[in-house]
């Protein structure tokens, strides 16, 4: 640009032209040098076109002599290269048969599983087809539409499975009644056999059907873990008629097959939707366990009623014990002590209610045995059963006031058709006979000639036989109830006093206490409680012998016989006091006598009509009263064993007042110098005169002790 825009252009293109001829001198002095080869180089290049026409005519003809003898083999690698496609091809075609052809084949076995309704399999099939099978085989229409199946199949297994599992639980609460009969008979078997039931009840599971046996043939374990369940079509409740062998009560794998409960399990798990089962079956079954603890109304009325509550029951739980032990986790431990502790609490609650509409002791003895045979089966299945036997305890008082009604309904039974004379006895038999039911001993009596008369009516061994009869019917409830024979013997002896102090009490009173009792009767009840009082060590014997526990053993209940019938005595006693006063006003207040009789010609002063008739009824009174015991102290003159006993529990004359003796005594002594209706008392012997001075001395200084 400095050349363009200066002035300098001439002088720019004299200096260019002037190198250019320098540059031309230097390549013409170059090419004079290289001419000589250049020369050469050309001649030889002719004469390599020379050659090379040369070859190209010998390549020409090789080349037509290799295209004629090339054709055969131009067309034999043709036929060649077809034939390594149509290899390539077969080959292509059996890798794909090969996995389709296991897809095929799997489909075909599925669809013949879903038929035969063997789903668990199915559900297993459907799982390696989904998961190995069809990804092998590659994007096939059929291969699209089985996969498109899948979800459906599996939604249509799911749905049976849970059908089954409804027809099994639905089954399994109808026939829980079965159940429950066979596990509680079981039960009752081996406690027959095992009286200390050292063996658990699970035996019930045992003995294996016959449909365990095929599935352990089939390599599938009793539970139906090991593989797939052996039957697909049940309800849950299998025919066992057939298969009950004689002689022997059948398990309750003889009634249930749980193969729905296992094949519905394994389907869930695999699905993935185990929790969802485990929810479903619990809550079904504790819908279930509500229905079965709810009793019927009338279940108070028979005790058939109360078997069906237990076994119904009892059944419930055994299927929940096996489901718990034969699978992973659908039940655990802690789910059946809450579903038991629920039960408990309303089975206790229920038999509290019902047994208290119960007035029928041995309708509630029966009911215990079943309470107890129902704790002690569940008890084998590992349930806490304490709150039973607790309640067993509570029954017992109510089994205790039955059992005093219906004695009370008994003892007067006896005493209204007693007739209150002693018994006559003709034969050494009969005197035996009446032994045999009461204690009586009485050597003086023995040796008497027959015919001869015990001193008690007949309703002194009625009486005591039905004491006894009640002591073993308070036995009975005892058994049993895992009770020491301390305890046992404690609870006898309670429920006995109670027996004595109230009911026989009672009745003694109400027999002293009604109309148109006379005095002779009275005197008959005295005697005839008297001879029950002297019995009682023996029925404190007889308690001790069934219930092995010593009398005199610490803190033992003492019977209150004696106090019992030294009451009755007492009332007795006053109801003949009363009887005789109300008796001789009545001869006082007679206005048909002459109180004021006249003297007839010839004769001395006579009594009144009605001192002659009040002293022949005495006299008639007073020779039934010799019977009485407590007259000794009078008619053998006793009085050195009344003082010496004195205020002690076993005194004989322990009903004696020193106060009334001492007025009774006074009277004698006043009697002795008079002659008045007491002639029969007097003694004319001045030593008699006396003794009774020193009796009555004695009984003053008794009185003048016991009052300081």
């Amino acid at each position: 640009r400095s050349v363009y825009d200066g002035q300098e252009h001439g002088l720019f293109m004299e200096k260019l032209d002037a190198r250019i001829r320098n540059h031309d001198r230097e390549i013409e002095k170059m090419c004079n040098h290289h001419f000589q080869g250049f020369v050469d180089s050309i001649t030889e290049l002719l004469k390599v076109r020379g050659e090379a026409q040369k070859l190209k005519s010998q390549v020409t003809d090789t080349n037509s002599r290799l295209q004629d003898d090339g054709k055969d083999l131009t067309g034999s690698m043709e036929e060649l290269i077809q034939c390594r496609v149509q290899q390539r091809n077969i080959a292509t075609t059996i890798d794909k048969l090969t996995h389709c052809l296991p897809v095929l084949e799997m489909y075909s076995r599925l669809q013949e599983q879903m038929r035969a309704k063997r789903y668990y399999p199915a559900l297993r099939t459907l799982e390696q087809l989904e998961q190995t099978c069809l990804p092998r085989a590659g994007e096939y229409r059929f291969c699209s539409i089985m996969a498109e199946n899948i979800p459906k199949l599996r939604t249509q297994i799911r749905d049976t499975a849970m059908t089954q599992l409804r027809d099994f639980l639905e089954s399994i609460r109808k026939h829980s009644d079965k159940i429950g009969e066979t596990a509680i008979k079981q039960a009752q078997l081996q406690r027959s056999l095992d009286s200390s039931v050292s063996t658990q009840p699970r035996a019930l599971f045992g003995r294996r059907s016959r449909k365990e046996a095929a599935a352990a043939l089939a390599g599938t374990d009793s539970s139906g873990q090991g593989g797939s369940p052996v039957s697909e079509q049940d309800s849950g409740i299998l025919d066992v008629e057939d298969e009950e062998e004689e002689d022997e009560v059948p398990g309750a794998h003889d009634l249930v097959d749980f193969s729905p409960v296992y094949r519905c399990l394994h389907i869930y798990t695999v699905l993935g939707l185990r929790d969802v089962f485990e929810n479903y079956y619990r809550k079904q079954r504790r819908k279930q366990a509500r229905l079965v603890l709810q009793p019927h109304s009338n279940m108070h009325e028979t005790l058939e009623g109360y078997r069906r509550y237990f076994n119904q029951i009892v059944g419930f739980f055994v299927v929940e014990d096996h489901v718990l032990h034969t699978t992973q986790g659908l039940v655990n431990r802690a789910y059946v002590e809450e579903l038991w502790e629920l039960a408990l609490s309303k089975i206790v609650a229920a038999l509290r209610t019902h047994s208290s509409y119960c007035d029928n002791p041995d309708l509630v003895l029966d009911l215990k045995n079943l309470i107890v045979l129902f704790a002690d089966t569940l008890q084998g299945y590992g349930f806490p059963v304490s709150q039973l036997f607790d309640m067993l305890l509570e029954m017992r008082e109510q089994y205790g006031e039955i059992l005093l009604k219906r004695w009370n309904v008994t003892f007067r039974q006896v005493l209204d058709q007693d007739n209150y004379s002693p018994i006559p006895v003709s034969t050494e038999e009969e005197f035996r006979h009446y032994t045999s039911q009461f204690p009586l001993q009485d050597p003086e009596l023995e040796k008497l000639p027959f015919p001869k008369k015990l001193p008690f009516s007949e309703f002194v061994p009625k009486v005591y036989c039905q004491l006894k009869e009640f002591i073993y019917a308070c036995l009975k409830y005892s058994e049993d109830l895992h009770l020491s024979s301390t305890e046992v013997d404690d609870m006898i002896r309670k429920s006995t006093n109670l027996l004595l102090t109230r009911t026989l009490s009672h009745c003694l009173q109400y027999a002293i206490k009604k109309k148109n009792v006379g005095l002779a009767e009275l005197v008959q009840v005295i005697i005839n409680t008297t001879h029950l009082e002297q019995s009682c060590h023996f029925l404190e014997e007889f308690i001790s012998n069934i219930t092995n526990v010593p009398p005199d053993t610490a803190n033992a209940t003492k019977l209150y016989g004696t106090s019992t019938f030294k009451d009755a005595r007492h009332a007795a006693e006053a109801e003949i006091y009363t009887s005789l006063n109300a008796k001789i006003d009545q001869f006082l207040q007679l206005a048909d006598y002459d109180w004021m009789a006249a003297v007839q010609e010839g004769r001395t002063l006579e009594p009144s009509d009605y001192l002659i008739d009040l002293i022949a009824f005495l006299k008639s009174t007073f020779s039934v009263f010799t019977n009485l015991p407590l007259l000794d102290l009078f008619t053998q003159w006793d009085w050195s064993t009344y003082l010496a006993d004195y205020g002690k529990p076993t005194c004989k004359y322990l009903r004696v007042n020193p106060h009334t003796a001492l007025a009774l005594l006074e009277k004698m002594k006043e009697t002795s110098r008079k002659n008045n209706v007491f002639a029969q008392f007097r003694k004319t012997d001045r030593d008699r005169q006396k003794l009774i001075d020193t009796v009555i001395k004695q009984l003053r200084n008794l009185i003048a002790q016991h009052h300081t």
